[in-house]
């Protein structure tokens, strides 16, 4: 299945091509390519925003952390082919979160000048953007519904529906995610617990609706897991 929450795939659009031009092109462009290791932050919470970047491969997590109790809170955990830092283009001057690789990742980085200049050029870019844009909000509001009014049980299943249409490849009547994230990313993207994910996890693989290891999901049943949620 198709991300249908829209990165690159909005339109007919070329979103690769344009903000990630093979490496050959790159001076022409005035583009760059730059490699992050795991665990390494790409930008940090009020650092200066001037640059939008675009995953060429590997992973990012976007998050924040709590003033108080300084937990770690994740927005997002974006793959190859997905763009962020593009609240620049809506006049943020400065970080409000934190990137981070996840993993050996190579991120094709854009300043906002250019960005400029490639909007101009490109006109289905902006309308990417906006949509692009629009649909974060989205997500990020109905994730807000999702903690104020759903328990925990609730909150995970629908994760790994949202993870199953945006990541999901079907294979015969199964659907497999590959690159499954750890009990902790989806305890952080839940606000739940590790131990309340595992939990969950373990008793919907004894209910034969999904099985999981590091490395993949497997829902054996999408149409039984949604009725879950809607039985609870």
């Amino acid at each position: 299945m198709k991300d249908q929450h829209g990165i690159w795939y909005l339109e007919s659009l070329d979103v690769s091509g344009i903000l990630c031009p093979k490496k050959l092109e790159m001076s022409k462009h005035g583009l760059k390519h730059t490699q992050y290791k795991r665990g390494e932050y790409i930008y940090m919470s009020q650092e200066n925003a001037d640059v939008i970047y675009f995953i060429n491969s590997g992973r990012v997590k976007i998050g924040s952390y709590d003033s108080d109790s300084n937990k770690e809170v994740t927005k997002a955990i974006l793959r190859e082919g997905e763009v962020f830092g593009e609240l620049v283009l809506a006049g943020q001057s400065k970080r409000q979160d934190f990137a981070m690789a996840m993993e050996p990742t190579e991120l094709c980085e854009i300043h906002r000048d250019m960005m400029d200049s490639l909007l101009k050029d490109h006109s289905g870019l902006s309308m990417f953007f906006m949509k692009l844009l629009g649909s974060r909000a989205l997500r990020m509001e109905q994730r807000l519904e999702s903690l104020v009014f759903k328990d925990s049980r609730s909150r995970i299943i629908e994760f790994l529906i949202d993870l199953v249409d945006r990541r999901g490849e079907r294979v015969g009547y199964e659907y497999v995610v590959r690159k499954f994230i750890t009990h902790q990313e989806i305890a952080n993207l839940t606000a739940t617990s590790r131990q309340t994910v595992t939990t969950i996890l373990n008793e919907l693989r004894a209910e034969n609706l999904l099985t999981f290891d590091r490395r993949r999901l497997l829902v054996r049943d999408l149409q039984k897991l949604k009725a879950e949620v809607h039985s609870l």
